[in-house]
């Protein structure tokens, strides 16, 4: 089981990883998704832990609407 620290760390790099893979700005990809920018910024910098549901609905989302290809 991951302790809290790691699931930071792994939600973190996936959200980084999911933007870049749309090819937007943060400021493009918190319009996308409603998302407050400085609330994006602060999940990139591991400022806050984004909720683990919410990143599931937005790559979710990306991979339905075809912004990634996996």
């Amino acid at each position: 089981m991951e302790n809290n620290e790691e699931r930071k760390d792994t939600n973190r790099e996936l959200l980084i990883r999911l933007r870049e893979e749309t090819g937007m700005s943060r400021k493009e990809f918190s319009e996308y998704f409603q998302v407050p920018y400085r609330t994006l910024q602060d999940w990139e910098l591991g400022n806050r832990t984004m909720p683990d549901y919410l990143l599931r609905l937005m790559m979710y989302k990306a991979k339905m609407e075809g912004l990634v290809k996996k």
